[in-house]
């Protein structure tokens, strides 16, 4: 076997309930969620009980997403499974950094919170959404986007699925594009266009709140969205380019690869991340945790 990686869930994947298992049953989430609960009141309730849509609203997803992503990994790790380095996708970079020990974990939730905070913000008076484009190659994606003058390519999720963040109604109209290109567009459960320009203006308030936190390289490699390499020189820099630029997880997979990862746990919520990593590279072994079922399987796989 060559190195394993925890990789972590973005925004989308969020549900009701998420993280609640491990909260029962592992003391060390179960403290690490009363702390945040404390820095940030109603986040428990958001995490576990609380309304779907109250839960997709950004300022809510990022900090409850981030602890549901930080829950898998502790119990994965409190059953012995220490990964080699880190991923995240979207949001969930902040989680693998906070994991290679960028920040403490206290500090990667207070981090999550602003940035759902400033990308809120951002989203606010502007009907915008995001669409992933799949069965068609994202080249071909790209070509048909071309006379859209307000929606961007955002996510390269893999050979076959491109997201486009941008405006509603030319987002509707590109999707009759895709559809005549024997392609589908798919609406995405976010409301925003992250990662596009539309988010250029969370990414002063962003920053300024960065300013609070001491943020380290990390000690063990976390490939960045935006360079799709290993964080280096600034980190603060990376964290701010990744809100308005595209996620390049094709790459970042495929760079993992020619860096020796052959094993990869998607760490939080959903199995979104390993199906596009399975696209990325069939040969891989790819695991998911989100419950204790699937945390189960996961280290009867590794073990076996």
């Amino acid at each position: 076997m060559g190195k394993l990686a925890f990789v972590f869930s973005g925004q989308g994947a969020q549900y009701v309930g998420m993280g609640k298992a491990f909260y029962d049953s592992i003391p060390a989430v179960k403290q690490l969620y009363d702390a945040c609960e404390a820095l940030r009141t109603g986040t428990i309730e958001q995490s576990f009980s609380g309304s779907p849509e109250n839960l997709t609203k950004t300022e809510n997803t990022q900090p409850c997403l981030y602890l549901a992503d930080i829950a898998a990994a502790l119990a994965l790790q409190e059953n012995g499974i220490q990964p080699d380095g880190f991923a995240g996708f979207s949001l969930g970079e902040i989680p693998a950094l906070a994991l290679g020990g960028a920040y403490t974990l206290e500090e990667g939730f207070q981090i999550a919170s602003v940035r759902g905070q400033a990308m809120a913000k951002a989203s606010e008076g502007v009907d915008c959404a995001m669409m992933a484009v799949v069965k068609i190659p994202t080249e071909q994606a790209e070509e048909l986007a071309k006379p859209y003058d307000k929606i961007f390519p955002v996510n390269y999720n893999s050979p076959m699925q491109l997201v486009f963040s941008g405006d509603r109604e030319q987002l509707k109209a590109f999707s009759a594009d895709v559809k005549n290109a024997k392609g589908r567009g798919l609406m995405l459960k976010v409301s925003g266009a992250f990662h596009s320009p539309y988010m250029t203006p969370a990414v002063e308030p962003f920053g300024k709140a960065l300013e609070n936190f001491n943020v380290k390289l990390p000690e063990k490699p976390v490939y960045a969205n935006y360079t799709a390499k290993p964080y280096a020189g600034n980190p603060k820099e990376l964290m701010l380019a990744q809100v308005n630029h595209p996620v390049q997880w094709t790459k970042l997979i495929l760079q993992m690869a020619e860096d020796g990862f052959d094993t990869f746990i998607e760490t939080g919520v959903g199995t979104t991340l390993q199906k596009l990593i399975t696209q990325i590279l069939p040969e891989a072994k790819v695991y998911q945790t989100d419950s204790l079922e699937t945390l189960t399987k996961t280290l009867d796989a590794l073990r076996a």
